[in-house]
């Protein structure tokens, strides 16, 4: 039995239904997940939100419109929402990783010891260090940025996202570019 018709026949909807929300799943999933990762989430809880985020849109389904762009803004206020939620009641746990005889194990934070210095060819220095410099922008700017070169929107979806001009998006992409030039700008060396 196919996705489609195991889907359609747990949660009783039309064909179509299922249709469209798979649809808007597959263009706006991977977007949105690079979003939350950018910003720092780590796998398992940009997972979480993507997922929370398509379940609360498929209660939506009957008042969905056909606009892309509607429903990629819908998509994105509901999955910042989750996160603010889950961030504001404390849901996300910090674990780290660590290697024991060449295995992986998970540890909480407390027992963790800092990593020694890594070379900056080292691609987790480099993620730390972008990921670092991208929450180090104000809100406004990180999430212009992130919507438009991580999730790949269009200047004109973010504007109509987060509901200021398409001028004002563009000058806060550019503004966050100067802020993270300048902030890595050691690593350009």
């Amino acid at each position: 039995m196919s996705m489609r018709r195991r889907l359609r026949r747990a949660v009783g909807g039309r064909r179509s239904d299922v249709k469209t929300v798979e649809q808007h799943y597959r263009d706006i999933a991977p977007k949105l997940m690079n979003y939350f990762m950018g910003n720092g989430a780590n796998y398992a809880d940009a997972c979480e939100i993507v997922q929370e985020t398509f379940a609360r849109l498929w209660k939506m389904r009957d008042q969905l419109r056909d606009d892309e762009a509607a429903v990629s803004g819908l998509v994105y206020t509901i999955a910042r929402n989750i996160r603010n939620d889950r961030a504001r009641h404390g849901r996300f746990e910090v674990f780290a990783t660590a290697v024991v005889d060449g295995e992986e194990t998970s540890v909480a934070p407390e027992q963790t010891v800092p990593a020694p210095e890594t070379l900056p060819s080292d691609r987790a220095f480099l993620r730390r260090r972008i990921v670092a410099a991208l929450g180090a922008l104000p809100e406004v700017l990180r999430e212009a940025y992130t919507l438009f070169h991580i999730s790949e929107l269009s200047v004109r979806e973010i504007a109509a996202q987060t509901g200021v001009t398409e001028n004002l998006v563009k000058v806060r992409i550019h503004r966050a570019k100067l802020k993270l030039r300048a902030s890595l700008a050691d690593l350009a060396t």
